[in-house]
């Protein structure tokens, strides 16, 4: 039935109903409109519904006349006036929309398409101060925007799907709506899609330079990136406006710690608490740039000032027992407990699961083997729930890696990259004595320790990366597509973006991302001389201290054993076929051997990385630079035994992790056949 045909009803129904045609039918909702008028001639609110309608229809000058004909009745009809300027812009008449535009907030400051559309114009003009003041009220006003109620409400309630939708066909609409460009940036953060986050935040800040928190949002998404030194410029501009902003001084004060600048890290953590000391949570994280310098027990005790301020902040419980060396006294266990069985409501989903993570850790150090499996289980269950891991998923990508990635496809561009010879790369599962092989290493006077570096899987992402599609499943199909000419310059902006971690001036550094193993092939095409090292533990050793671990990000295969044994499984397979197309390129070191023959294994690695033996990569234990993973603490001691067979203690609760190992664990340290 169409909209003529339909019996008008009350006035309210009628204009309710006309109401939502607009966002959908504008042709109907035109006729819509006709009718009410019919009925309640020079109705204001049907007179204004025609005029969005024609606008939205194509008609250029006809809304014009409309509104004019309303406003010499309603002289004081605020969106009579802004939808008038509306319409004038989209004339191009700019100096008649930017007066009609302001009548419309003189007579309604709350109205927040018309301060959209002023800063717009200013922007246009060049006037950035009075467009930063307009885009600055529309974003006060646009909080009572249904659309970005309803979506704010879907994002706030992690319904990102839901956000997505709502927020991208709001913004076909009104497509330079900061308010919501920022909000979809804020979902595509949240699902990792980084460089479609970074993109909308630019076009926020090009649109009003001056909207803060889309700023301080960028410098954010540019940390997670691992672009450090843009997201230092971009947070330095925020401290400009306000250099004592406590937020703004603890993003920089973490992004300074994560490219080793330790004491200006620690130097800012200090001042920001000097001037907020009852900041429970900027306490925690100086703990964290404490604990990564070497200063444990200045670290510990700001963790327990964090907990003094916040009795159920489990994060700093966990932080207490990630130190790996630190023992939980009885009043430590209690108080976990307690949170644990009379938090309640106060004791959120994320704290819940860390203070589940660190009585675990607490009770397997006291011999509790039954009650610490029970909690890490616990831990673990609530921490899969909030993330998105697809097991099928990582080993189909495995499957496509083996298929594209053949011996012919690496002779067909060897030589193509960057002959420099600087990385060595320490790959393969967390918790597989990495930490241990880059402190041996960054004791050799020419090699220098960085960290977990994230610019390869960043490259990977950007490689993959297509505005048109940005989920991840192109990779690594996409290195097919990779122009020869670029594989050189993509090895140099490795070097060139990492170069801001190395701070010794030495001719080569350690890059100890794990996860690379994954990103073998783009290393090797990248930067053909750099040395990669395979670090591998014994399967269930390795599997169940990843399952005991909570991450701060990342690792999402590790929080049920059956996806961490079949990632463990990928992950062998997958290099057991780089072995086979590039022999000898990948250095092995079985930790068990490490532990065993230290000297023998040491002497094997740095004669694959092309080093002189040097006595100090046996006392690695005296190296006192920072290191900042979960074995912090364990690599500053000697070589113990300790660890090798810990799982056994918990060995009748991982069944699920054996199947799920398959042959892998028979085998190992060797390797089975794999077929295709």
């Amino acid at each position: 039935m169409s909209a003529s045909s339909e019996p008008v009803g009350t006035l309210a129904t009628a204009l309710a109903h006309l109401a939502r045609l607009l966002d959908t039918r504008p042709d109907l909702a035109a006729e819509q409109a006709l009718e009410i008028l019919k009925v309640a001639p020079g109705e204001p609110r049907a007179l204004l519904a025609l005029a969005r309608a024609r606008r939205r229809l194509g008609d250029a000058h006809e809304p014009i006349r409309i509104l004019d004909e309303l406003l010499a009745r309603h002289p004081g009809f605020a969106p009579g006036h802004c939808e008038r300027g509306l319409a004038l812009r989209g004339l191009g008449r700019d100096a008649d929309a930017r007066e009609a535009l302001e009548q419309a907030v003189a007579l309604e400051q709350t109205l927040a398409p018309a301060w959209l559309a002023l800063g717009e114009l200013h922007a246009e003009a060049g006037d950035t101060g009075q467009a930063d003041r307009a885009f600055a009220r529309y974003l006060e006003c646009s909080t009572r925007n249904p659309a970005l109620l309803s979506a704010g409400a879907a994002l706030a309630a992690n319904r990102l799907p839901d956000a997505e939708t709502q927020l991208k066909g709001y913004l076909k609409g009104a497509p330079n709506d900061v308010a919501a460009l920022r909000m979809l940036a804020e979902v595509a953060g949240r699902l990792r899609r980084y460089r479609e986050s970074e993109l909308l935040l630019r076009r926020c800040l090009e649109l009003a330079p001056g909207f803060s928190a889309a700023r301080f949002n960028l410098a954010l998404v540019l940390h997670r990136e691992s672009k450090a030194t843009e997201a230092l410029a971009e947070v330095d501009q925020l401290l400009a406006a306000e250099p004592r902003h406590a937020g703004y001084r603890n993003l920089k004060a973490a992004i300074l710690g994560s490219i080793g600048e330790y004491d200006a890290s620690i130097g800012l953590y200090e001042d920001v608490l000097r001037h907020n000391p009852g900041q429970a949570k900027i306490w925690m994280s100086y703990g964290h740039v404490l604990k990564t310098a070497g200063r444990d027990r200045d670290g510990i005790a700001a963790y327990r000032r964090s907990i003094e301020l916040t009795l159920l902040l489990g994060e700093a419980y966990w932080s207490l027992a990630n130190l790996k060396t630190f023992r939980f006294g009885d009043e430590d266990v209690e108080a976990m407990r307690r949170a644990l069985t009379t938090g309640g409501d106060a004791l959120d989903r994320h704290e819940r699961l860390h203070f589940e993570f660190a009585l675990g850790k607490a009770l397997e150090d006291r011999g509790e083997w039954e009650d610490a499996f029970r909690h890490y289980a616990e831990a673990n269950r609530l921490r899969r729930a909030e993330v998105r891991y697809d097991a099928d998923e990582n080993a189909a990508r495995v499957r496509r890696a083996r298929s594209l990635l053949t011996a012919d496809f690496f002779a067909r561009r060897a030589g193509l990259g960057c002959p420099a010879g600087d990385p060595i790369f320490i790959v393969g599962l967390p918790r597989s004595g990495s930490t241990l092989l880059e402190q041996i290493l960054a004791s050799h006077p020419l090699v220098e320790g960085t960290m977990e570096l994230g610019d390869i899987t960043a490259m990977a992402r950007r490689l993959a990366w297509r505005p048109q599609d940005p989920r991840p499943g192109r990779y690594p199909d996409v290195l097919a597509e990779v122009p020869e000419e670029r594989w050189r310059t993509l090895g140099e902006e490795y070097l060139r973006n990492t170069r801001v971690h190395r701070k010794l001036g030495r001719p080569h550094f350690i890059d100890k991302m794990p996860n690379n193993f994954a990103h073998v092939g783009l290393i090797h095409l990248a930067l053909p001389n750099a040395r990669i090292i395979d670090a591998r533990r014994h399967p269930l050793a390795c599997c169940f201290s990843n399952f005991k671990q909570h991450f701060a990000m990342g690792q999402n295969f590790t929080y049920d054993l059956t996806d961490v044994g079949r990632y463990y499984r990928d992950y062998v397979e997958l290099m057991a076929h780089v072995d086979t197309v590039l022999p000898g390129r990948v250095h092995r070191v079985i930790y068990e051997r490490l532990v065993e023959d230290t000297e023998a294994e040491v002497r094997r690695l740095l004669d694959y990385c092309g080093l002189e033996f040097d006595p100090a990569c046996l006392r690695f234990y005296e190296n006192s630079r920072a290191v900042r993973t979960a074995s912090s603490e364990q690599v500053r001691r000697p070589i113990f035994r300790d660890g090798l067979d810990q799982w056994r203690h918990f060995e009748p609760w991982l069944e699920p992790l054996r199947r799920a190992l398959g042959p892998v664990l028979d085998y190992y340290p060797k390797v089975p056949v794999f077929g295709h």
